[in-house]
């Protein structure tokens, strides 16, 4: 299995930063790889379960299933069922931490999966950088706070 783990510090609360993220459906508003999403069957995008599908911006088309969702906890995980990149067995957890010193928020978006020999690195750097540190990134303009 490879593993990817990735954290950042937001000048924002937690609470607010869960606002955002905590819409399962919402990252097509915030993450620049994401074109459109949708949640399939009329679902609320809260409930466990739930499908969204959506497509990148180069028009390839995903699905993930969300596991869990914790608002005491301020964190989420989340599947992937499909999609033409070689993920096989992804799962990813997003969890939000209070930083006390100054009201900021700690964010830790980690993942696991398998792929075909010899595509382990390339995955491990498209899951980190263009997925996970992207949407620190992304997220951190759309909620007008600086790096």
């Amino acid at each position: 299995m490879v593993k990817v783990l990735k954290s950042t510090i937001l000048d924002a609360p937690i609470d607010a930063v869960w606002d955002v993220l905590r819409d399962f459906n919402g990252h097509d508003r915030w993450h620049p790889a994401v074109a459109d999403s949708e949640i399939e069957r009329g679902r609320a995008s809260d409930i466990v379960g739930c499908i969204r599908k959506f497509h990148l911006q180069d028009g390839s088309l995903l699905r993930e299933q969300l596991m869990t969702l914790s608002d005491i906890d301020a964190a989420y995980s989340y599947c992937l069922l499909d999609t033409p990149v070689p993920l096989f067995n992804y799962v990813s957890h997003v969890r939000l931490f209070p930083v006390t010193d100054g009201d900021r928020t700690f964010w830790q978006w980690e993942g696991s999966f398998s792929t075909p020999a010899g595509e382990e690195s390339q995955l491990q750097k498209l899951v980190g950088s263009d997925i996970y540190e992207a949407g620190f990134e992304a997220i951190r303009s759309h909620m007008g706070v600086a790096a």
